[in-house]
């Protein structure tokens, strides 16, 4: 787990969030307010909600953000992170203290942990096999 995560806010537009990005070489970034996690920004939020659909509003954080959250606890263990992640199709969890960011999880970290190669190649294999959504188009 990589904690003292960097974050935005609602207030911040994703010209500023992608630079934070480039800058920190991270994929995504947890946006919070008042402290409390609120949803994550990601790259392809950017690329797709934010660039790519040209209209009012998308260079705000709040009409691109994921608000959808999959989150875990920091007693997870990285074996049950790997089998959210796969469930869910995400390849990173915040990690939350009730409602308070406290770190995130990547598919980094699970590969430099001592998780077996076997479940954490089984992990990004499910992660990254599109979804019923993504078949049907």
């Amino acid at each position: 787990m990589t904690t003292n995560v960097e974050s935005v806010t609602l207030l911040d537009n994703v010209f500023e969030v992608a630079v934070k990005m480039r800058d920190l070489n991270v994929g995504a970034i947890p946006v919070v307010d008042e402290g409390k996690l609120i949803g994550i920004i990601t790259d392809r939020d950017l690329v797709v909600r934010g660039y790519a659909e040209k209209r009012s509003g998308s260079n705000e954080v709040k009409n691109v953000m994921s608000d959808k959250l999959v989150t875990v606890n920091a007693s997870t263990t990285l074996e049950e992170a790997a089998n959210v992640m796969a469930e869910h199709q995400v390849r990173r969890l915040p990690v939350v203290e009730g409602d308070k960011l406290i770190g995130i999880v990547s598919l980094g970290d699970l590969s430099l942990e001592k998780m077996s190669d076997q479940k954490a190649g089984q992990a990004l294999h499910e992660i990254s096999e599109p979804s019923s959504d993504q078949m049907s188009h």
